[in-house]
C-alpha cells in the first residue's frame, strides 16, 4: 500500500526535498534526552540549549550534516573503581538531530553551567521577482 501525500498536488512542484525533511523530522520526534530549549533571540537567530551537564567539551561533537544539525555526546565509562550505594545519574551517550531550513548556518556553540548553547543564524530573505522572455 503506498502513502498518500500532500505534496502530490500537480501545483505543487520540486518540492519532493520537503517531503523527505517531515520523515526526518518525524523519526527524531520521540526522543527525550538530553532536554534543550529553543529561543528566538533576534529576527535572525535562534539558539538551541542542551542541558548536558556531566559532559564536557572533549565528550561533545557538533556537526553539519547535510541540512541537519546532529549533537553527539558520549561520556567516559566509570573504571569500575566506585561502589555505589544509588546510581541515578546515566552514564549514555544520545544523539539529538535538528533539521534546518536551508541557508542556516551555524554562527556560535559554546558551553555554560552544564549547558550546551548553539546559536543558529537564518539569512535575511529577498523577494525575488523577475520578468521571464519568451521566445
Amino acid at each position: 500500500m503506498s502513502r498518500m501525500s500532500i505534496f502530490n498536488s500537480p501545483f505543487l512542484l520540486g518540492f519532493d526535498q520537503l517531503e523527505d525533511v517531515l520523515d526526518k523530522v518525524s523519526k527524531n520526534a520521540g526522543e527525550g534526552y538530553p532536554p534543550y530549549n529553543i529561543e528566538h533571540i533576534s529576527d535572525h537567530m535562534i539558539r538551541i540549549t542542551l542541558a548536558v551537564a556531566g559532559f564536557d567539551r572533549e565528550g561533545l561533537d557538533v556537526a553539519l550534516e547535510g541540512n541537519q544539525l546532529i549533537i553527539r555526546g558520549k561520556q567516559v565509562e566509570d573504571d569500575g573503581d566506585r561502589a555505589y550505594l544509588h546510581r541515578g545519574i546515566a552514564a549514555r551517550q544520545f544523539v539529538r538531530k535538528f533539521v534546518l531550513a536551508d541557508g542556516m548556518e551555524v554562527a556560535d556553540a559554546h558551553m555554560e553551567n552544564g549547558l550546551l548553547n548553539i546559536d543558529l543564524e537564518r539569512p535575511q530573505t529577498q523577494e525575488l521577482v523577475r520578468s521571464v522572455p519568451i521566445r
